[in-house]
């Protein structure tokens, strides 16, 4: 990862108030809320649990499990009056332990149970099931939406940290309608499998992902990857969709696909924009066919 400097993080933060509630730095072996003063960081002599109402220091804490694992954690923090989704993401490369803290209000967002799972093992069985359900698409086994909304801002926050570039493919098939019309829906959800397993299969696990947006539309994020070559994925991808055959999609016509693709690098976009400006582009590559 490259070297991130104090003036990266300063620099950025106005951009990650668009996308979160509460912005902050903390220093999570101290429990104190950062700020910056004159290319350094000092302490605002406010204790970090403070925020939530209580005066006691949370027995789950994801900053500390975040710089202790070099990982980015997220858990539910539950206060009197609302319900907050907190992530957690270390700042590598600085003179002193320093985590990002991004809180979202989820308060009419987010359902939850209770239960009492006492056997590790089942939890961590749990837990994994659970997963699935909230970030997979049943479908095709992509992720879903809800993963996209969750994880592509903390996708372009790191981006931005690290100064990487980061692509987003915007994919939607084409005519997609008049397949379910002409061979039923059950012939649809077909070509939409057969397609979502093409995509898997050109997605490298190297920090990659896609997901089913909605209906016949696919998100693409690709890590560390320019324009040139995302496009030059996407092409090989569109060839094999393309490809596939009457007995994979159940249509003797074939399927055809298009896409768009934005790529971020050095100025900052949201998770709206960035999706925004990539269906704009595939809409005018659909519009000129």
């Amino acid at each position: 990862m490259d070297y991130i400097t104090l003036e990266d993080i300063k620099d950025k933060l106005d951009f990650f108030y668009k996308m979160y509630d509460v912005v902050r730095l903390v220093d999570p072996v101290h429990k104190k809320v950062l700020d910056y003063r004159e290319s350094s960081f000092s302490d605002k002599n406010e204790i970090c649990y403070h925020y939530w109402g209580n005066n006691t220091i949370c027995d789950n804490c994801i900053s500390m499990r975040s710089h202790k694992e070099n990982e980015c954690f997220v858990k539910l923090e539950r206060r009197p009056d609302a319900l907050l989704l907190v992530t957690a993401l270390p700042i590598k490369n600085t003179d002193q332990p320093i985590v990002l803290e991004l809180l979202k209000n989820a308060t009419n967002h987010m359902d939850i149970g209770e239960g009492n799972y006492n056997e590790g093992e089942l939890f961590s069985h749990f837990v994994k099931e659970l997963n699935d359900v909230i970030v997979k698409d049943p479908l095709t086994s992509l992720y879903n939406r809800r993963f996209i909304d969750e994880r592509l801002p903390i996708e372009i926050i790191d981006a931005t940290l690290t100064h990487i570039p980061i692509s987003i493919c915007f994919l939607d098939l084409d005519e997609f309608k008049s397949i379910n019309d002409l061979y039923g829906h059950e012939t649809g959800d077909l070509v939409i499998k057969a397609v979502g397993r093409v995509i898997k299969q050109h997605i490298s696990a190297n920090r990659s992902w896609a997901a089913r947006y909605g209906g016949d539309e696919f998100i693409i994020y690709l890590y560390n990857t320019h324009w040139n070559d995302a496009d030059h994925l996407l092409q090989s991808m569109k060839q094999e969709i393309e490809s596939l055959s009457v007995g994979e999609i159940g249509v003797k016509s074939g399927v055809s696909i298009s896409y768009g693709i934005e790529t971020m690098h050095e100025i900052p976009m949201t998770a709206e924009e960035i999706i925004r400006n990539a269906d704009e582009k595939m809409y005018r590559v659909k519009k000129s066919n």
